[in-house]
């Protein structure tokens, strides 16, 4: 029989106090390891991981994709999960991302939230602005690549740690979600997706401003497209 498969969920966190604690307990059942990448967070969201006996990592200060690529860089599991702090992805989801990876079935899978649903769509123009965002670089991967994707852009998926070593990420803001399938699709690696619900935000603000970061995925998708 097959030896059991560890699994490394990493949360990028910045300001998350209200939650930490929730999170981490509600991680603990499905991990092997849990790694806390924190943004120099002002509300002693790291001191709180460390009281849980969690290991905490301190970003470079880049955005997000940097603190993605140290969580991925430090994980000892053969499978690492990246999932949110904020309350909206469900830990009780990590062994349904994971399963597929586990049964040599992908390579990547993302939590998809056009199957599962979301919370989130509250039918303002943030929301609709985003949406279309997020369907147009979906759409330009799947028609590139060939494939059938949902949610090229969220963040709750699951990758083996040996794939990940390969892709040579280079994003160090929110468009390393991305980056991430398009290098893995380039690559010839196994991307997938599963059902999964997202929540509202349950604590803390969004870093993602819908319109100043704009660029940043259609500049990536520019350069994804000509294979940069």
């Amino acid at each position: 029989m097959r030896e059991p498969t560890t699994v490394t969920v990493v949360l990028c966190t910045k300001n998350e106090a209200g939650g930490i604690r929730q999170i981490l307990r509600s991680v603990k059942p499905y991990a092997d390891e849990i790694l806390v990448v924190d943004g120099h967070s002002t509300d002693g969201t790291a001191s709180l991981a460390r009281e849980a006996g969690v290991k905490v990592l301190e970003d470079n200060g880049r955005g997000k994709g940097a603190a993605v690529k140290l969580g991925l860089s430090e994980a000892r599991g053969e499978v690492v999960v990246l999932m949110d702090a904020d309350g909206s992805h469900d830990p009780a989801a990590i062994p349904t991302l994971v399963a597929p990876i586990v049964m040599d079935e992908a390579d990547l899978v993302v939590a998809s939230r056009h199957r599962g649903g979301s919370d989130e769509w509250r039918g303002d123009l943030d929301n609709y602005l985003r949406s279309i965002g997020g369907g147009i670089i979906t759409l330009a991967i799947n028609y590139r690549w060939n494939v059938r994707i949902t949610d090229a852009l969220n963040g709750f998926r699951a990758i083996k740690r040996s794939v990940a070593a390969q892709l040579n990420l280079t994003a160090n803001d929110f468009d390393i979600e991305q980056q991430m399938v398009t290098r893995c699709l380039r690559k010839g690696f196994r991307v997938s997706e599963v059902a999964s619900h997202e929540s509202r935000r349950q604590w803390g603000v969004s870093k993602l401003p819908t319109y100043r970061k704009a660029y940043l995925f259609l500049g990536r998708l520019a350069l994804d497209l000509i294979g940069l």
